[in-house]
């Protein structure tokens, strides 16, 4: 048994402690924002936040959360009332395939809560983790930028 906190609410996954919080995310808890990319830290796809830091979900055992906060995309906002950071990459046509998304709004979304008013320098730096095969980047980083200045308003 597990027990942390899941998007703001409390829960227990009856799970193998090596189990990855990845696998545990996608099955027990019924999530599908975190995805499968590489398994190896390679390309953020499985990104997720662990008391507010990014967290590669595919190698971090579920069992290391124990007792922590993990915020996944889908603890971001909701279709009602979507985080200024989805949004924007709505606003800015920012998602292609979508693939790499979630993993690229948990880390920006880090990014915000750390600086609020990051150049283009340190949006890069914080995303250059996260693989996306079909080249966003540079609208990516224009809806962070966006983010940003909504959620300095």
């Amino acid at each position: 048994m597990v027990q942390f906190t899941l998007n703001g609410a409390a829960v227990t996954l009856d799970i193998p402690p090596d189990t990855s919080l990845l696998h545990a995310l996608r099955g027990p808890a019924g999530l599908s924002g975190p995805r499968f990319g590489c398994g190896t830290e390679g390309c953020g796809a499985c990104m997720v936040l662990v008391e507010g830091v990014p967290a590669y979900a595919c190698t971090l055992a579920a069992s290391a959360c124990a007792g922590k906060s993990v915020t996944t995309v889908e603890g971001l906002g909701t279709p009602d009332a979507p985080h200024p950071l989805q949004a924007a990459v709505l606003a800015e046509q920012a998602g292609q395939c979508g693939y790499c998304l979630s993993g690229i709004l948990v880390s920006a979304a880090a990014l915000l809560a750390k600086t609020p008013d990051p150049d283009e320098v340190a949006i890069r730096a914080a995303l250059d983790p996260h693989l996306c095969r079909c080249g966003s980047h540079n609208r990516i980083v224009r809806a962070v930028r966006r983010a940003a200045r909504e959620m300095a308003a």
